[in-house]
């Protein structure tokens, strides 16, 4: 298991753990689907990734995040600092990320409002906004402080945060759905989905509980696999779930759960 002290370990770790820590909140309340703006909100993420790329450019060393006054205008006065071509991701940390930040900021301000008569759930818009963007920034942060292309980047981020849902419980090494009457091929993707990165199918095996590993492998992992639910890796025994599988779970079987 990738280790977030590893990925970025030139960030300091009073501001590396808020980082992965507001991100994890993020991305486990919409995975449950707790859209409400008091639960899904993007500011403290900000707050830590404005912290830290402020340190960054300007020499600086903060013991913990802190809010600017005002972020719109402490991220445009980033793009005023001067340009440094030799640095690694300099136009990204000047100006693509603080751009995003004030975006990503002002959802934390005015989500819910300004919304009346909407066909569409306003905050389930605005959630899945909050999670790109967040999700984006996060990549990035990784790209840049581990000099990685954007696609390697966005695997590692999937690699460390774990979707935490009620239906699945984890102790030490081992996870169980907690749903008994669940067949094998919706445990697996449940499992899949609370992990969004490749996974060992000696792993998911063991957490499924299945027969035999022969018989997981033709009735489960090369089915789902046929239906584009997942993407099963054969040479290297290993699956992670799909687009495609991750809607089947959200919209089904966390939804059935509810």
């Amino acid at each position: 298991m990738l280790d977030p002290s590893k990925v970025l370990a030139s960030i300091p770790s009073a501001l590396r753990d808020p980082l992965f820590k507001s991100y994890e909140e993020i991305t486990t309340n919409f995975a449950e689907h707790r859209w409400e703006p008091s639960e899904l909100n993007g500011g403290k993420l900000c707050e830590v990734v404005y912290t830290i790329i402020h340190d960054v450019l300007t020499g600086s060393v903060s013991a913990r995040p802190s809010k600017p006054k005002n972020m719109l205008l402490a991220c445009q006065q980033l793009e005023q600092l001067p340009a440094q071509p030799g640095r690694v991701g300099d136009h990204s940390l000047r100006i693509l990320i603080p751009r995003m930040l004030s975006a990503l900021f002002d959802f934390r301000n005015n989500r819910g409002v300004g919304h009346a008569g909407a066909d569409v759930d306003p905050n389930f818009m605005d959630a899945t906004a909050v999670y790109s963007m967040a999700s984006w920034i996060l990549a990035e942060m990784v790209r840049v402080f581990h000099a990685i292309p954007p696609q390697e980047a966005q695997e590692v981020v999937d690699a460390l945060v774990e979707r935490k849902i009620g239906l699945v419980w984890q102790v030490e090494e081992i996870k169980r759905v907690l749903n008994p009457k669940m067949n094998k091929v919706d445990q697996t993707l449940v499992l899949l989905y609370s992990k969004p990165a490749w996974v060992g199918e000696n792993e998911l095996f063991r957490w499924v509980e299945y027969s035999t590993p022969n018989t997981f492998r033709t009735n489960i992992l090369r089915v789902l696999h046929k239906k584009r639910l997942i993407e099963y890796d054969e040479e290297n025994h290993r699956a992670r779930i799909s687009p495609l599988g991750s809607q089947e779970v959200e919209k089904e079987l966390l939804k059935s759960k509810a």
